[in-house]
């Protein structure tokens, strides 16, 4: 730094994931300045591939929407899940909400750099292979200071009059502030890759991503999500404490608690495994608050859930949308109550989403969803919250989600 001046910013968001680009495309429509800090350059291996129809949402609005539609991903129009040789499916276009049906299941490597480049077009500057260091938050209106390092090294400051925290899983801000608290869920992992997978005849349908429950443990779980091309990723969900029981690689791990279910191992069989696996643990995190003077936290920065049911870009691009809006208000001039405009509602569509999860782990979401006589206007309802509309309290089931999942799972259970 010797001397050097920090450089000023409106804008200064961290990561150029899902919610930092369009972050940053909604911000620049605004007129704002915007520099967005990459750690990793770009395109690079990223999991969550599955989008959700309410995405499409805050892709037209962040004028990302056409060079999304354009890349050739695989189209996706719902979900479709096994347990015990018994299949169930929702289509996401017959839902109860308002709004898009379809959506793309999505290389995230290709699909991430595709949002960061649109971020660039709409004039947000992108520094790849640049980390923040420290960040030292202003006090009274006063500007933050950001230290960044270079890929070379060297190191520069920066003074942000606002911070967008869209680390991910790096949680900067979370990390240096201590935001941090433990998850509610227990510790879980994932193994995952990339196949071509082989799968023949029309039995499968590529339009839907598809969840598999394990035989004998209803809290262990696959995804295969096919993509254009006859790939697609295959993981398994569970806790640490099962996946330990497998020895070898991960793929070889992979390949055997495959093995152990029927239907997904029959579907796989002409699969070539060409893509070693990776294994992550403990990824479900929370924070104690959203938001403070001068940042907000985005994404998977502020809380992860679970994998189960592709949340995390859905949310990552409703926390974009809120904080934009509440910027754009604030840069008026207007008093903005962070809580009541950026805190409360991101925390209520995840609570939503949380309930599910929840009901999934313990078994009573299966037993709704597997019910052999389901009334079709309660799984449009809860069509909706799969496809993403967490946040539509004209259904009953976003309004009062812990209670209606428990007298529904009562009526499907007796």
């Amino acid at each position: 730094m010797n001397g050097v001046q920090p450089e000023s910013v409106e804008i200064l968001i961290v990561g150029a994931g899902p919610a930092g680009s369009v972050a940053a495309a909604l911000l620049r429509q605004q007129g704002r300045q915007v520099l967005v800090i990459e750690r990793e350059e770009f395109p690079r291996f990223s999991i969550g591939e599955s989008l959700l129809p309410q995405s499409m949402e805050y892709l037209e609005q962040a004028g990302m929407l056409q060079a999304v539609v354009e890349a050739g991903f695989q189209f996706k129009n719902g979900a479709a899940f096994m347990r015990d040789g018994c299949y169930t499916d929702f289509d996401f276009r017959d839902k109860h909400s308002k709004g898009w049906g379809t959506t793309y299941q999505v290389q995230r490597a290709h699909f991430d750099h595709i949002l960061a480049k649109e971020a660039e077009r709409f004039g947000a500057e992108v520094r790849y292979r640049h980390e923040v260091l420290d960040i030292v938050l202003g006090q009274d209106g006063a500007p933050a200071l950001v230290t960044v390092k270079k890929p070379d090294g060297a190191q520069y400051q920066v003074h942000a009059g606002f911070i967008l925290d869209a680390s991910g899983f790096g949680r900067i801000l979370p990390r240096l502030l201590k935001l941090e608290m433990p998850s509610n869920f227990p510790v879980r992992g994932a193994i995952f890759t990339h196949v071509e997978d082989g799968i023949r005849g029309a039995h499968f349908d590529r339009n839907k991503i598809r969840v598999t429950v394990h035989p004998r443990h209803c809290n262990v779980w696959f995804w295969t999500i096919p993509f254009a091309g006859g790939r697609c990723s295959q993981g398994v969900v569970a806790e640490t404490s099962f996946l330990e029981q497998y020895q070898g690689t991960p793929t070889a791990r992979l390949q055997a608690i495959i093995a152990e279910e029927p239907s997904l191992h029959a579907l796989l069989a002409h699969a070539v495994w060409d893509t070693p696996a990776r294994q992550i643990t403990g990824y479900s995190a929370n924070v104690d608050k959203l938001w403070g003077e001068g940042y907000a936290l985005l994404g998977n920065a502020g809380e992860f859930l679970d994998p189960v049911f592709s949340s995390g870009v859905t949310i990552a691009f409703k926390s974009a949308s809120l904080a934009a809006a509440a910027l754009q208000r604030q840069f008026a001039g207007e008093t903005v109550d962070w809580q009541a405009d950026y805190g409360a509602p991101l925390r209520k569509g995840v609570d939503t989403f949380r309930a599910f999860v929840e009901s999934w782990y313990a078994g009573g979401f299966q037993t709704i969803i597997f019910h052999q006589e389901q009334r079709p206007e309660i799984k449009r309802m809860i069509a909706s919250i799969l496809a993403g509309y967490a946040w539509d309290l004209t259904n009953p089931y976003v309004k009062e989600t812990p209670r209606r999942l428990a007298a529904l799972e009562a009526v499907c259970a007796g």
